[in-house]
């Protein structure tokens, strides 16, 4: 998107940042899923990102707020308002990191390894 241009008010300008630093502005509507953005890039590469051009479309990966976004993931799913602009990271990564939940942070911090296995010390 040309820069000084509005955003539609029923689209979301993305703007892509790649590691190398570089970026590019796309429109998508909010219905438009991780997977529906990354095969569109892919389809549609900027000849200015050809050193860093990939494969295939399936392992372009958004990061956004820190989290890498699973390809069913929707855009109004993360909440972004439309007429706006976003930025999200593009990085090239075969797979996904397992999602880590509270939980499961917890269970780690208090299973073994204590002092008395699964019970819970108070120290007074």
């Amino acid at each position: 998107m040309p820069i000084g241009q509005r955003v539609p008010q029923d689209k979301i300008n993305l703007r892509l940042i790649l590691v190398s630093g570089k970026t590019k502005e796309y429109l998508f509507s909010p219905s438009e899923s991780a997977g529906d953005i990354s095969q569109y890039v892919f389809d549609n590469w900027p000849p200015e990102w050809e050193e860093e051009a990939v494969s295939k479309a399936e392992i372009l990966r958004l990061i956004y707020q820190g989290r890498f976004l699973h390809g069913n993931v929707t855009l109004s799913a993360l909440g972004l308002p439309t007429g706006r602009t976003a930025v999200m990271h593009l990085v090239p990564r075969e797979s996904l990191p397992q999602p880590s939940s509270q939980e499961d942070l917890h269970r780690k911090k208090t299973s073994g390894g204590g002092c008395c296995g699964s019970c819970s010390c108070v120290i007074l």
